[in-house]
């Protein structure tokens, strides 16, 4: 059995695991649940309806917002958060991609 040939678009990859590291914990998951059923949601009233700890809320929503998955508005002294669709699109279709290639690939070698 001979090399295959993979292409790994490595950026894409970085993008899209640091996205689904920031996923995989629960209450970030919660977080993100209340902000979709909200659409555009104060900081304020995320810890407080959730009943956060406002610097535990804080933290998660910058790693949140650091891997692009919400985004902020600011209107004076409040900030709003707001999911970022496109961004978790455009990972779900990356990720799709490679799955398909893989199980492409998978074939081939079966075949051989």
């Amino acid at each position: 059995m001979g090399k295959q040939n993979v292409s790994i678009n490595g950026t894409n990859l970085k993008v899209s695991s640091e996205i689904l590291r920031a996923l995989c914990h629960p209450l970030r998951m919660k977080i993100l649940k209340f902000i979709d059923a909200n659409d555009d949601i104060n900081v304020n009233k995320i810890y407080n309806t959730l009943e956060l700890e406002q610097s535990i809320t804080s933290q998660h929503l910058r790693i949140l917002r650091n891997s692009g998955i919400v985004d902020t508005r600011r209107e004076g002294k409040f900030i709003f958060y707001h999911i970022n669709y496109q961004k978790v699109g455009d990972v779900v279709d990356y990720i799709r991609g490679f799955l398909k290639e893989e199980e492409e690939q998978e074939a081939k070698r079966a075949k051989v």
